[in-house]
């Protein structure tokens, strides 16, 4: 089948047509994938800010319909549609029993199993998927069953970017109505976090990016107030008399705005951290601020989301028209295409490519 895979980092993916899977195992489900995103998490893996490996089958925002399942497979059957989501949310660990499944402990055990094959050698799918192929199996607690009339590439966005920016939004950061919130970065995450707090009730949402596209879209999904860096301390004087916002949404992952991320909130407000960062790169507090400002400064992973009830929560909101998914996607591609999609990405002239197999 063909497949994009990662084979040397800050290289072009290469687009192969000889990609096979290995073995159905006990628990695990083949899917055909219809619909795949291109998401900034991939372009990460690209560049080497989240750990990957190589070779690597990239993807991991995706949707299709299942071919077959391995014994024991309960949940599903052949013929259903299903999300894929990199988080499996087994019910089982430590975690998900505590009510933190975007924590599940087999996210590492899923992530490092090889199930597709090249040139007789098992190779890895990103964080266990790999949905820029046109097969793929994984574990049946990684694949989340919707329904049919749901089309797949609005549905394949959930897989991902909507979940992380909308949960970061209503789940981490708890947006109450009627309060002030900033997010900085429009891309495909950060646009879905301002459809979260716009959906939470936010009565003002101030959106900070430096690519005025960007911003002008941000606008359409929510955004009350747009614009650049340089311009924030005025839009923070108009919004908040200088005090501070309510809540902040970082969704780069870089430490300069990491840090003007929390510097934004006021005091006792909350910092929500989106954005993938590099493990190398520090962020820096003085031991005297984090006392007297009592601010709350909180990690956001998959928007602290359990997909077994947000992706149907999510999919609920589009269906009456207060989640626009639609509007998210910027270009419909082929496989052989998500090179160009990932250089549309880093010159800010997208938010999200589909794949479409």
């Amino acid at each position: 089948m063909k497949a994009a895979v990662l084979t040397q980092l800050n290289e072009d993916l290469e687009i192969r047509d000889d990609v096979g899977l290995g073995e159905l195992g006990d628990g695990d489900v083949h899917i055909q994938l219809v619909s795949s995103g291109v998401c900034h998490s991939d372009l990460s893996a690209q560049n080497g800010t989240i750990p990957s490996g190589t070779p690597c089958v990239l993807g991991h925002e995706g949707a299709g319909i299942v071919k077959e399942v391995g014994a024991g497979v309960t949940d599903l059957a052949a013929g259903d549609h299903v999300i894929v989501s990199f988080t499996p949310a087994c019910r089982k660990c430590r975690m998900c029993l505590r009510g933190e499944a975007n924590l599940c402990e087999t996210m590492g055990v899923m992530a490092s199993t090889p199930h597709f094959v090249i040139d007789g050698n098992p190779v890895v799918g990103f964080t266990g998927c790999g949905t820029f192929a046109e097969e793929m199996i994984i574990p049946e607690a990684a694949a989340v069953k919707v329904e049919e009339d749901i089309p797949l590439d609005i549905v394949s966005l959930i897989g991902c970017g909507v979940t992380t920016g909308v949960g970061a939004a209503i789940n981490t950061a708890d947006i109450r109505p009627g309060t002030s919130v900033v997010v900085f970065g429009c891309g495909g995450v950060g646009i879905s976090a301002i459809q979260g707090a716009r959906i939470a009730g936010a009565a003002e949402i101030v959106a900070v990016d430096m690519v005025d596209s960007k911003l002008e879209m941000a606008k359409k999904f929510g955004a009350t107030h747009a614009v650049k860096p340089e311009d924030l301390e005025g839009a923070k004087l108009e919004v908040t008399r200088g005090e501070g916002f309510d809540y902040s949404l970082e969704c780069i992952g870089n430490p300069a705005t990491i840090r003007a991320s929390f510097d934004a909130v006021r005091r006792g407000g909350t910092a929500v951290i989106v954005g993938v960062g590099k493990m190398t790169e520090m962020v820096q507090f003085s031991a005297f601020e984090l006392f007297f400002n009592e601010k709350n400064l909180k990690g956001s992973m998959y928007g602290s989301a359990n997909v077994r009830t947000d992706f149907d929560r999510l999919l609920r909101l589009w269906r009456q028209g207060k989640l626009d998914l639609e509007g998210m996607i910027s270009r419909r591609i082929k496989v052989d295409d998500v090179n160009d999609a990932f250089r549309a990405m880093q010159a800010g002239e997208v938010i999200r490519s589909v794949i479409e197999f």
